[in-house]
């Protein structure tokens, strides 16, 4: 079986991998022997070991001479039947039980199958191979899922140390005054970290048990059939058993990651909420969980750019994989909303709101029907992104959108905060929440470089913002 390398965080092995795992190959066992010293290896393992080092056998462990006879074979030879003392040469196929001559001729047997012992266990240990194959593959899997959480913990690490990086160049410009607000506020991310690391912990523990119990299943079956056939159809119904067992769900873990926007989002904002109108509110922040690959954001999370190159982040449910795509971190299930968008002179951007229950993986339809409420400019025409598209008619190029959501009146309202002109109305019931939607558009060899960036305002004037 081949298996994925371990995260760079990965450890050389948990206990329960270790008592598992060949000293030599670092894998699971194959054909596992086990030498007088107790140490065990796979059997093709210690035989190449042996011929590497041409010197007397020893143990590659605790380097124990070993004798001729080591490593302890399979037991052999005919099986006495415990009732008759005589050998046991054939098999009842209706009953599933080893039989000697005189077990064959008892009217417990009487006009049953019965079949000589080599032709019943050919037949039984390929219907078993069978049932391995299957046992296999899940630990397969079990050990991707397992090396998913792995990477999952590193990324987790990785969004602790940017965030708290952030945090404390925000906390630096505010110094004495925010000192106290600093620690809490760090202590609370580390609070997460330790809920969200044992969140992964937990699954990846459930995940270790079901690698054991599993890989105690494949060595027990496998051990069962390499035995006498004799033990092995004595042994039948019990490894039949074992070899169904079957696992738990393997998914990803929903909202595992840090949250990031959480800590970060509007930070300035809250800690400075007693200086109301001496400092700037973003009544949108993005969140880095919802975002594509190729996407950067900035370390305020109020701006967007297309990077044009694959960034390590992982596959996690709330991620897009398809399209340059990122939401704000709050959805509005009721009331009116609003935010401005700097839009500059980007040749290609999209933006509006989504319901939150569309895909985030592969290709999605980006109109109301699929939960899309967006204008878009590509190729200088603006266009309202509806069922059929609908070309924008325009006075000038745009510099700033402002997006208007009003949950409980059904509406979409785009419009210019320059002149205060509306750009174009999307009117509909909406039965979800609403996330504000961004996407700053294609980077080809450097074009379209520029970001999308949420406008700030002034505390008072927001708290007084009329529409």
């Amino acid at each position: 079986m081949s298996l994925r390398p371990r995260g760079a965080s990965a450890r050389s092995g948990s206990v329960l991998e270790e008592e598992l795992s060949c000293p030599v190959c670092c894998e699971i066992f194959r054909d596992p022997v086990v030498l007088k010293c107790s140490h065990s290896f796979c059997k093709a393992c210690l035989q190449q070991f042996w011929k590497k080092r041409m010197s007397a056998r020893e143990c590659p462990v605790c380097r124990r001479r070993c004798s001729a006879t080591e490593p302890r074979g399979r037991v052999g030879g005919d099986v006495a039947c415990t009732a008759h003392g005589e050998p046991l040469k054939l098999f009842c196929r209706d009953d599933q039980e080893v039989l000697c001559c005189v077990c064959h001729t008892s009217r417990k047997h009487g006009g049953h199958s019965v079949c000589p012992l080599e032709e019943a266990a050919l037949d039984l240990k390929e219907e078993l191979k069978k049932d391995l194959s299957p046992l296999k593959k899940n630990l397969r899997l079990l050990y991707e899922a397992k090396q998913h959480c792995e990477d999952t913990t590193i990324h987790i690490k990785s969004q602790v140390q940017r965030t708290e990086q952030r945090m404390k160049e925000v906390f630096e410009q505010l110094h004495a005054f925010l000192r106290a607000e600093e620690a809490a506020r760090i202590s609370a991310l580390q609070e997460e970290q330790e809920r969200k690391r044992l969140l992964v912990k937990r699954r990846t523990e459930t995940i270790t048990r079901e690698i054991l119990s599993l890989s105690h299943a494949v060595i027990a079956v496998d051990n069962e059939i390499a035995t006498n056939d004799a033990l092995f159809l004595r042994n039948y119904k019990n490894t039949k058993k074992r070899a169904q067992c079957s696992v738990q769900d393997m998914d990803q873990i929903p909202g595992a990651l840090i949250d990031v926007a959480k800590h970060l989002g509007n930070l300035k904002y809250r800690v400075w909420e007693k200086m109301l109108g001496t400092i700037q509110y973003t009544p949108v922040t993005l969140d880095p969980n919802t975002a594509y690959a190729w996407l950067s954001l900035s370390g305020d999370l109020t701006s967007v750019t297309n990077s044009g190159s694959v960034q390590k982040v992982p596959d996690n449910p709330e991620r897009f994989d398809h399209f340059v795509f990122v939401l704000g971190s709050e959805g509005f299930d009721s009331g009116r909303h609003a935010w401005e968008v700097d839009v500059g002179d980007k040749e290609d951007w999209v933006l509006g709101v989504v319901k939150e229950s569309i895909s985030r993986k592969g290709r999605i339809s980006g109109s109301p029907e699929g939960g899309f409420w967006t204008i878009s400019h590509c190729e200088g025409e603006y266009i309202a992104m509806t069922t059929p598209r609908m070309q924008l008619a325009l006075e000038g190029p745009l510099e700033r959108v402002r997006v208007q959501l009003d949950y409980d009146a059904g509406e979409v309202v785009f419009s210019n905060p320059v002149d205060m002109t509306t750009i174009y109305t999307f009117s509909d019931r909406f039965t979800e929440r609403m996330f504000p939607f961004f996407c700053p558009g294609a980077n080809i060899n450097g074009n379209n470089p520029d970001p999308l960036k949420i406008c700030p305002v002034k505390v008072a004037v927001w708290n007084s913002a009329t529409w």
